[in-house]
This record gives structure tokens, C-alpha cells and sequence, in this order.
């Protein structure tokens, strides 16, 4: 294969199904092998003619409906650009051999669109299984009935598979777009003040549970500060992007005015109130003095962020924790903590996707954490979050997406 170019035309001829492909003017550009065979027509009756000049309806049926069943899919997919699968079809043919005999002909169709180089739809597919014997009597009464019903059952089965490849592929695409407007929204600087900082983001994998994790890093007012921030949004996909956006951005700004990081998650709580999809988000926010050697920190029913010392020692700021953001109908003042540091420690701060696993006590988790940030703490910050990654995400990716922030102060 690799000598060689593949033949498709040669593949789409032995194809072991009834294939046949229009112009989206539904004139034939070609028929698979099978579709000529099943059909009894030659290449030459087929290729260059309009579909229902070769396949008209049955002109002894009055009732038939083949020829605008079908042109409705077949518009349908030009229309959308996507696969549509008929259900089952009475499609009488004419007999090759026998002009003005016809034949009772059961078909199910799917339909689907091959884009050329401009992204357009330049040809039409549809490949078509036979399912007349299915419909057809070889007995009794009861016998064809049964056989209709096994053929629909058949044909709504047909169509579920369908309908589900297609939501998954609908999932993927969103979970694409959701990905990049994450992207495109989270900030990408590896520098605040004079700090070095590494940030990771790592969606879940396999699953549409994407894009509520955000962090956020600002220089403050008012001498050598500033805020670093984590937080989590209830939901997924791209609305969980859209208030994920929403709270990263009201947290900044706040941030830069307030007193402190409680006054901020104040200020937050008020704004999530009137931001569908934002209730119950958790966030946590520290307001770091390089000057004073000070950690000033808040959480609104968040994880607890991790201050590794030069020594070794770990601290989890817990010390000021308060419930999610709009838990409370009548909100209060938030609590605050301080903490001091020595020049080269570390802080972390996270999501619950790098410590909660399933029917683990979360405990372990944070102590996993703890562990491996002391391991690598004399780690360039990028080498310590990608170890710490390694360490404590599972071998195939996390069933949550995961942000991650490493200062050194």
C-alpha cells in the first residue's frame, strides 16, 4: 500500500453492498457492481440520466410514494449537509426484460453527502439494502404480516443506529468547538509580576464533560501583588465555556478593585446570581504579597490550594472556607486567612479533576497531590506541573476535565 497509490474507483466497484452516487442535480455519476446487479440495469442505462427517468414510480400504483420519499432525503441532505437515513420504502421496478411489468420492491436507504475541495456538496451517496424477501409472503397471512413487522423492526433499528452516529458526531462537534472558545478565552501567560507560573488545562477524555474549569492570573493594585485564581462550573460543553467565561472574567475584574479576595468572591456571588448555569460554581481566590511574604486567600466551596515550603513542609489554605457561589439566598461576607512564605516556595492551586477519583475518599487524593509537589518542588514550575500531571492523572486521561496553576514564589 505504501508503493502505490489506492484505487477507489476499483474499491467503490467491489463494494459488496448496492451503492450508487449522484450530482446534486440526481443524475447518476456511477453504480457499484451490486447496485447494477440487484437492480438488473447496465452502467449505460444508469450514468448521465436523471435518477427518476431510470426509477420512476410505478404508474399502476396510485398510491405510490418511492420517487418523493426518496427526493425529499436526497434534498434534505443537500439542504444540511449531513447523512439521512430513510425508513423503509415500497419502490416498485419496472422489469428490465419485461416493459410494463413491474415488481414489488421493498428497499432501506441511506443517504449521505461527499464534499469536494470547497467544502460544498459535490456528490450524493446512497447506499441501499433490499429487504424484500423480508416483507414479502411465502406463507399464510400471519406469515406476511409477521414479516412486515420483522422488516420494520428492521428498518427503525436501522434508523436508531443512524440518529445515534449522528448525536455523536453532533457531540464531538461541540466538544471541539467548547475546546477552542475555552481556549481562546483562558489566558495563556506563564508570568505574572516577576513569579514564574506554569498553567495546565486537560479536558476529560471520552466524554462531553468539558470546558467548566477555569484560572485566571492578574497583576493587582498597589505594590508587588498579585491574584491567582481557580474555579469550576456546573455543566458542560459550550454553555459550561460560555458562564465559565462569564465568572473568569467578573473575578478579574473584581480582583483588581477589591480589598481582598473575599470582598471579590463577594462581588462574584452577586454577579453569578444573575448568570444562568452558574449556580452552585466554585472558585477560590489568593492575593500573593511578594513584598510582605503574604498569602491572602479565599475559597467559595473550592479545593483548597497548596503552599509547598523551601523545607518541604505542605499546607493546604483551608482556613477560609465559605459554600458555592449563589448557595446562599441571603448572602454574607465571605470569610478570608492569611498565610506567610519564605522565598522559593510553592503554590498550587486546582480543580477536583486532578484528586477525586470514584469510590476514593478525597482525602487520598489531596495527599497524592501533597506528595508529588513536594517530590518535584526544587522543579522548574513547567517540569512540576507536567510531573504532577503525570503523577496523579490515570494512564487513558480523567473522567473530568483538570486545571492546574504553579507559582513560585
Amino acid at each position: 500500500m505504501k508503493d502505490a497509490a489506492i484505487d477507489y474507483e476499483a474499491v467503490f466497484q467491489a463494494l459488496p453492498g448496492m451503492v450508487a452516487l449522484f450530482t446534486p442535480e440526481l443524475v447518476y455519476a456511477d453504480a457499484s457492481e451490486e447496485f447494477l446487479r440487484m437492480t438488473g440495469r447496465r452502467r449505460e442505462d444508469l450514468v448521465g440520466r436523471h435518477l427518476f427517468d431510470v426509477f420512476p414510480d410505478n404508474p399502476n400504483d396510485p398510491g405510490a410514494t418511492g420517487v418523493r420519499n426518496l427526493k425529499a432525503s436526497l434534498c434534505r441532505v443537500l439542504a444540511g449537509a449531513e447523512r439521512d437515513a430513510m425508513a423503509m420504502q415500497r419502490y416498485d421496478l419496472e422489469c428490465p426484460d419485461r416493459p410494463g411489468q413491474w415488481e414489488e420492491r421493498y428497499w432501506s436507504p441511506v443517504n449521505a453527502p461527499v464534499f469536494g475541495p470547497d467544502g460544498k456538496v459535490a456528490l450524493l451517496v446512497s447506499r441501499v439494502q433490499e429487504v424484500t424477501e423480508l416483507v414479502q409472503a411465502r406463507g399464510d397471512r400471519g406469515g406476511s404480516r409477521a414479516r412486515v413487522l420483522e422488516a420494520e423492526l428492521y428498518s427503525r433499528a436501522r434508523e436508531l443506529q443512524e440518529l445515534n452516529e449522528r448525536l455523536r458526531l453532533a457531540h464531538a462537534r461541540e466538544r471541539e468547538v467548547a475546546l477552542a472558545l475555552q481556549k481562546a478565552m483562558l489566558p495563556a501567560r506563564r508570568q505574572a509580576g516577576h513569579q514564574r507560573a506554569a498553567v495546565r488545562y486537560r479536558p476529560a477524555v471520552g466524554t462531553l464533560h468539558v470546558c467548566g474549569d477555569w484560572y485566571d492570573m492578574v497583576d493587582l493594585v498597589g505594590g508587588n501583588r498579585i491574584g491567582v485564581s481557580v474555579g469550576d462550573v456546573v455543566g458542560h460543553g459550550l454553555a459550561a465555556a460560555g458562564v465559565m467565561g462569564q465568572l473568569r472574567s467578573a473575578l478579574s475584574a473584581a480582583s483588581r478593585v477589591a480589598e481582598g479576595p473575599a470582598q471579590a468572591l463577594d462581588v462574584l456571588g452577586r454577579y453569578a446570581h444573575v448568570v444562568d448555569g452558574a449556580e452552585s460554581a466554585t472558585a477560590v481566590t489568593t492575593f500573593i504579597d511578594c513584598d510582605r511574604l503574604t498569602i491572602t486567600y479565599s475559597s467559595a466551596g473550592h479545593l483548597p490550594p497548596v503552599l509547598v515550603h523551601p523545607d518541604g513542609r505542605p499546607e493546604f489554605l483551608d482556613r477560609a472556607t465559605d459554600p458555592p457561589l449563589d448557595a446562599r439566598p441571603d448572602p454574607r461576607p465571605r470569610p478570608q486567612a492569611d498565610t506567610t512564605f519564605t522565598s522559593g516556595a510553592t503554590l498550587a492551586l486546582y480543580t477536583d479533576g486532578l484528586v477525586e477519583r470514584r469510590h476514593e475518599d478525597i482525602d487520598k487524593g489531596l495527599t497524592r497531590l501533597a506528595e508529588s509537589l513536594v517530590r518535584h518542588r526544587d522543579a522548574d514550575p513547567e517540569e512540576l506541573a507536567d510531573a504532577v500531571l503525570l503523577e496523579l492523572l490515570p494512564p487513558g486521561g480523567a473522567t473530568d476535565d483538570t486545571a492546574l496553576v504553579i507559582v513560585r514564589l
